[in-house]
């Protein structure tokens, strides 16, 4: 991108009322058949079109076609029976009841390619489109078949370097891939969790990135990072792996965190998309608190290589406070982008 501080939300938007409940993370949706179909593509222009009119310069689908941003995936895999459920312990976080891996995982088709042309036929801005990551996809999950979590996290990571060298096909510029087992589990991160998010990056040209925040706003990670202390420093164990990897970015969490803004120093030579907007507030950040926030990065982050951005996504958050949210960042990185110029 030429455009300085080029500006971006991580992940999902709220949706709109008449498609699912708002205000309520992986909501069910309201329609069905034919004008569900509709109705997610309809959501997905409208997100598009508040992203232009708050000024963000990279345009996200908002995640609006997914009710969830790792089974709706899952969703369209083999060997994988969602009505045969069992209780795991979420990223050591939270029970829940997931489906179960019962066979040989694979792709039959694209998943989000359509999806992503419809996007792209929306605006002639970078685009961006998120998948989760190997790691990620199986915590999700209650693996009855390969019983490993290492080969079945290489499975999916070939299923997934298939699904994003469609949707660079069908025209997205940056492919993220959300990892916030990265924060969790460390010794898989060293042993194979970085090689198996490579692996679902080869063979790309266009620009890749990784996500790795402490989630969304809800209770189950708010009571957790209050057990973390006054420093949160579980990035030190991926930015290193991750420095020297292929990921050409990284997204981080910042503002309102207790992130030590110097561990971004961590990641030199890299881009980073730099969390600037807090998701688990639904106060407004003014434009000054997104420049501070941007600002305090830069002894740490080329100016040209960072990207402000959301913690992560906004879904249970009011749609007027995701708007406002967005307009403050758009705001702020101009703030810093005319201090710079």
């Amino acid at each position: 991108m030429n455009t300085l501080l080029p500006t971006t939300i991580v992940g999902s938007l709220p949706k709109p009322s008449w498609l699912c409940e708002p205000e309520k993370l992986w909501s069910p949706w309201k329609l069905r058949d034919d004008e569900l179909r509709d109705g997610k593509l309809d959501a997905q222009t409208l997100a598009a079109h508040e992203q232009r009119r708050a000024g963000l310069d990279i345009i996200s689908d908002g995640e609006q076609t997914r009710q969830h941003f790792v089974t709706t995936f899952i969703e369209h895999l083999s060997g994988v029976d969602f009505d045969r459920r069992e209780t795991v312990r979420i990223r050591d976080r939270y029970d829940a009841s997931v489906p179960t891996v019962v066979g040989a995982v694979s792709r039959e088709n694209p998943v989000f390619a359509a999806d992503a042309k419809h996007l792209r036929a929306e605006t002639d801005q970078p685009i961006k489109w998120a998948l989760p990551g190997p790691m990620t996809m199986i915590d999700t999950l209650y693996d009855d078949h390969y019983r490993s979590r290492e080969q079945l996290a290489w499975e999916f990571a070939t299923i997934l370097n298939q699904e994003a060298k469609d949707l660079e096909a069908a025209g997205v510029d940056i492919i993220q891939f959300d990892e916030p087992a990265f924060n969790v589990f460390f010794d898989e991160l060293k042993d194979w969790g970085v090689a198996a998010l490579e692996r679902a990056t080869e063979g790309l040209g266009c620009e890749t990135a990784v996500h790795i925040c402490y989630g969304y706003g809800i209770k189950a990670n708010t009571d957790w990072k209050a057990t973390l202390g006054a420093q949160w420093r579980q990035y030190e164990e991926s930015f290193p792996l991750l420095q020297q990897s292929s990921i050409d970015i990284v997204s981080l969490e910042s503002h309102n965190s207790r992130v030590p803004v110097d561990l971004t120093e961590l990641l030199r030579g890299k881009k980073v998309m730099l969390g600037a907007i807090d998701v688990a507030s639904e106060t407004i950040e003014t434009p000054e608190e997104v420049a501070t926030t941007l600002r305090n990065a830069l002894p740490f982050v080329d100016p040209g290589k960072l990207y402000p951005s959301t913690n992560c996504g906004m879904a249970p958050l009011p749609r007027r406070v995701a708007r406002d949210k967005m307009i403050a960042l758009a705001a702020g990185a101009e703030l810093l982008r005319s201090e710079l110029s």
